[in-house]
């Protein structure tokens, strides 16, 4: 099995030392949902090709660095001479992350349909956040989700900051639902991404309503300390805790997740339960460390012994 994943890589700054109040020194790190994933896949062991737009300044050279040093296949990489987006990071006094970004004119958001490759039956297609419903690129993202004949899943991974419009967002959301349903694939989301899709906070329901409309296989929810749950479109659940560890952020604790559990999923679609709690440690282990640094196959092992 080889995973595809595609989507943006960008670079997250976080606050690393208050000098003055005037100064604030900070660190650039590697980043963005879909490269996070596809760097965590291949820590686990898996074949994986990053296809993503990278950017062609000091930025996206340290970010192919990054993917070089993780063994993340680049060959489908479409390198442009724009600048690479940017997140700003903020985290709270009990380490969650707030993003405030800087896309204009940026590499991630210019899909062209020519850019995108023929995928196999034998491949797995996973994609999501930012670049599938912002920008020009999007629609040509759309259609090539519609059109493959990989297996496919989606992290929606909700940014309000990039597109406030809770009824705008649900559109392209809904019609990349749509698009993954029907190939009868996967869908992730956190409760707070659907809680702010729907202004609403009984994400369960709505999983499992999603799923049945839209075709999907399965609609998995992280619960964030509560665990995760995944549900089936005939109403069957799924679901394990969470694991407690001292958190000191939250990056990338959603992509990490989907790398555990699609690792995993993968390799044996019929233990769903397994899946899940794979997921789950892999994303309570990159909780306990600084920024999106995904465990090795070996420290989940060690973690899940444990």
């Amino acid at each position: 099995m080889r995973f595809v994943v595609c989507g943006e890589a960008l670079v997250d700054m976080l606050p690393a030392e208050v000098v003055s109040p005037a100064e604030t020194r900070w660190t650039a790190l590697a980043g963005g949902g879909p490269m996070n994933t596809a760097v965590a896949l291949t820590r686990l062991g898996e074949d994986v090709q990053f296809l993503g737009r990278l950017g062609g300044d000091a930025f996206g050279r340290q970010i192919e660095r990054w993917l070089d040093a993780n063994e993340v296949g680049t060959e489908l990489m479409v390198r442009t001479d724009q600048a690479t987006s940017m997140a700003v990071v903020s985290l709270d006094d009990d380490g969650k992350a707030q993003y405030t970004f800087h896309f204009d004119g940026t590499s991630n958001f210019g899909w062209r349909p020519s850019e995108l490759p023929a995928l196999s039956e034998d491949d797995w297609l996973h994609f999501g956040s930012i670049a599938a419903v912002v920008g020009p690129g999007a629609k040509p993202l759309l259609d090539f989700v519609a059109a493959t004949p990989a297996t496919v899943s989606y992290d929606i991974n909700v940014r309000p900051s990039v597109q406030p419009d809770r009824s705008a967002y649900f559109h392209h959301v809904a019609d990349l639902m749509a698009a993954v349903g029907s190939g009868g694939g996967i869908v992730k989301a956190s409760d707070e991404d659907i809680n702010w899709l729907v202004d609403d906070d009984d994400p369960l329901s709505y999983a499992e309503a999603w799923a049945a409309e839209y075709g999907l296989s399965m609609f998995v929810v992280t619960l964030g300390a509560d665990g995760v749950a995944a549900v089936k479109p005939d109403g069957r659940h799924a679901r394990v805790p969470g694991y407690q560890v001292e958190l000191v952020d939250t990056v990338g604790a959603g992509d990490t997740f989907m790398a555990g559990f699609l690792s995993a999923y993968a390799d044996d679609p019929m233990d769903v339960e397994a899946a899940l709690t794979r997921g789950a440690a892999a994303a309570a282990l990159v909780c306990s460390r600084k920024g999106a640094n995904p465990p090795t196959s070996a420290e989940l092992e060690a973690f899940l012994a444990r």
